[in-house]
């Protein structure tokens, strides 16, 4: 799939001519790439007349989900960029639909394949990326589906400038233990700066906690007394 031929096939989910319908707001397949180390000059566009000419910081969500968490860092946030990633038509539709209604113009969502990032974005075109609870795959024949390696840690240094941030959060253990034993592998890259077992652990009450700090799933693990796992990476 990460390969500069690789082109998307036209789907039948009725999902997917819906979000052709919303240009600007929500981006699927091949769309995604057209705007390639552009996607400031996008949202330009989203904001005029309003736009500013200072730099705004570019932060990009991997498996959004409907956006529940990025919206309403956009929403407080409006004087930055927000692009969200997942793979499911419907939520990214969703999702574009409560853009919309919240009148953001500083967040543009993407029905793609994560794996395709280095086709999505220019060379550090990205300030902050973060990828929250990503299937974990736990089973061993489904191991290679993971997300979180090596290749795609390399991939995701092409985008993120220069003292960058990449921050990732799971509740399930093994597939942490995966992902340090990837992020070992490419030091030159990616500097550990903060790793926890149990990212809550200093809070009097985590269960009291909201979007956009704990996500939809998380306030179900917290509740559930399952601890989060997390590590924040510096692009070097």
């Amino acid at each position: 799939m990460n390969h500069p031929d690789f082109r998307y096939s036209d789907s039948r989910n009725p999902y997917w001519k819906k979000l052709k319908a919303l240009p600007g707001i929500a981006f699927t397949d091949n769309d995604t790439e057209t705007h390639q180390g552009k996607w400031r000059e996008h949202f330009d566009g989203l904001r005029a007349p309003e736009k500013s000419t200072a730099r705004r910081e570019l932060s990009v969500e991997i498996g959004c989900n409907t956006g529940h968490v990025i919206r309403e860092w956009a929403a407080r946030d409006p004087a930055n960029d927000y692009i969200g990633i997942d793979w499911k038509f419907k939520i990214i539709h969703r999702g574009a639909e409560k853009t919309l209604a919240q009148g953001l113009k500083n967040l543009v969502l993407f029905r793609a394949h994560a794996e395709r990032l280095n086709y999505m974005f220019g060379p550090a075109e990205v300030d902050h990326l973060f990828l929250f609870f990503p299937d974990p795959w736990p089973k061993k024949g489904e191991l290679k589906n993971r997300f979180l390696n090596a290749e795609n840690l390399r991939h995701a240094a092409t985008v993120v400038r220069p003292g960058g941030t990449f921050q990732i959060k799971t509740d399930h253990l093994g597939y942490f233990e995966w992902m340090e034993a990837a992020i070992a592998e490419v030091p030159e890259l990616w500097e550990v700066t903060s790793r926890t077992n149990d990212l809550h652990v200093n809070c009097p009450d985590p269960t009291k906690l909201k979007i956009p700090e704990v996500t939809l799933f998380e306030r179900l693990w917290i509740k559930d007394g399952i601890k989060i796992n997390s590590v924040w990476l510096r692009r070097r």
